[in-house]
């Protein structure tokens, strides 16, 4: 059963600096080709793609929002995907959450919502704030 699990999350000033963590089991990065996908949802808020990248072509996505401030990247070894996020602002408050597909062979990242992910894990919570 593959599993997903985001941590990494807590409280940061304006313009600080986190690494998200989705760690993933019940498949293996080096195995299969794969798209891991960043979602948030801030309060009162719907839940948008931050954030994807794709092992199959090594392509990444980013929101407007984010772009030039959040990188994703894998570590094969830890069967782990990151979420770099820097110069932080307040309106990134959100819980944020990993999803992924496996068995991926459709090039980049297809711009699909959260609910067709095949797996999607449980959030960790940012806030930014002073």
């Amino acid at each position: 059963e593959v599993q997903l699990q985001a941590s990494g999350g807590g409280l940061v000033q304006p313009g600080g600096s986190l690494r998200l963590s989705c760690a993933a089991s019940g498949f293996t990065f080096d195995d299969y080709d794969y798209v891991i996908g960043w979602f948030r949802q801030a309060p009162g808020k719907g839940r948008e793609r931050v954030s994807c990248m794709s092992s199959s072509d090594r392509s990444a996505y980013y929101a407007d929002s984010v772009k030039g401030r959040f990188t994703s990247f894998s570590d094969n070894a830890k069967n782990t995907v990151f979420l770099q996020m820097t110069s932080l602002k307040p309106e990134d408050t959100a819980v944020y959450y990993c999803a992924a597909i496996t068995y991926y062979s459709g090039g980049s990242c297809p711009p699909i919502k959260w609910n067709e992910y095949d797996y999607r894990g449980q959030g960790t919570l940012v806030t930014v704030s002073s």
